[in-house]
């Protein structure tokens, strides 16, 4: 039976370039069908393993995603993922868009 997850994407570029590719990496470690739709949206579902389908559901900050994993490692897969959604896709999650991560200066 197949585990499926809704997650709100809150990082600062969505699935967009890098953070895609993150994903997208990151499910094809898995042996298991793992399939992603932009609920927000209303988008079909596509595969999370492919990279041009996942950029293709403009998947923005904000954004409420399922994935629907199906397979002999879906449980390790899911919390996986869900951690990596939920962390920001190795983006900050302050809202701080392109500018790197440094220790507070105190001014």
């Amino acid at each position: 039976m197949a585990t499926e997850l809704e997650l709100d994407v809150r990082n600062p570029s969505g699935l967009h370039a890098r953070p895609a590719a993150v994903f997208v990496k990151a499910a094809a470690g898995f042996a298991s069908d793992v399939r992603v739709a932009n609920l927000t949206t209303g988008s079909r579902e596509v595969t999370a393993k492919s990279i041009i389908g996942v950029l293709g559901l403009g998947v923005q900050p904000g954004h409420r995603i399922r994935l629907r994993i199906d397979g002999a490692d879906e449980g390790p897969a899911a919390e996986a993922l869900r951690l990596l959604v939920e962390s920001g896709l190795e983006e900050p999650l302050d809202g701080a868009r392109g500018e790197a991560a440094s220790p507070a200066t105190g001014g």
